[in-house]
């Protein structure tokens, strides 16, 4: 199964967690194409039926630079028949009140325009106290990954998040 992972950083962690991610999927069977939001375009998601976005939550709250210079351009993306996964990268100790703000911020547009989410993810083990990226169910609209605080756990969570998205695609 083909999938379209697109990512953006500023300081290098959002990379290292979109690399890591990359060969969990890869060594599950998964077709990965993976792009910097740096270089790449909104339009480069319509080659794909399923893509995962890796975004970091930026200060307080803000999308990261690569994602907030196309916001627009992604708000008025078609996302019908997309099925769309998200990792979320955050601080919940340093910005507990905004913590994977950018996961939530990216995923109403995608529900709004017609695309489905895949990969809710549990909020336990986590200590933050708000957070724009716990949709509805109560759940993190994708994986949570805190690389300054719990940086020991990402490739447990990473690997966990794909075994559960395989199933949940049918891969």
């Amino acid at each position: 199964m083909q999938i379209g992972l697109f990512y953006g950083t500023n300081t290098g962690n959002t990379e290292t967690v979109a690399q890591q991610l990359e060969g969990i999927l890869k060594d599950n069977g998964f077709d990965v194409d993976t792009h910097d939001m740096a270089s790449a375009s909104v339009d480069d998601m319509g080659k794909y039926d399923n893509i995962i976005i890796a975004v970091p939550t930026w200060n307080d709250g803000e999308l990261q630079d690569d994602w907030d210079a196309v916001f627009t351009e992604f708000e008025r993306f078609d996302f019908t028949g997309k099925n769309v996964g998200f990792v979320g990268l955050g601080d919940q100790d340093g910005y507990p009140d905004n913590f994977l703000d950018a996961i939530g911020t990216l995923a109403k547009p995608v529900l709004k325009n017609g695309g489905k989410i895949f990969g809710y993810w549990s909020t336990e083990g986590y200590d933050f106290s708000q957070s724009l990226g716990v949709a509805e169910n109560g759940k993190f609209y994708g994986v949570g990954i805190d690389q300054d605080n719990q940086e020991d756990m990402t490739e447990d969570r990473l690997k966990a998040w794909v075994a559960q998205i395989k199933t949940e695609l049918g891969a």
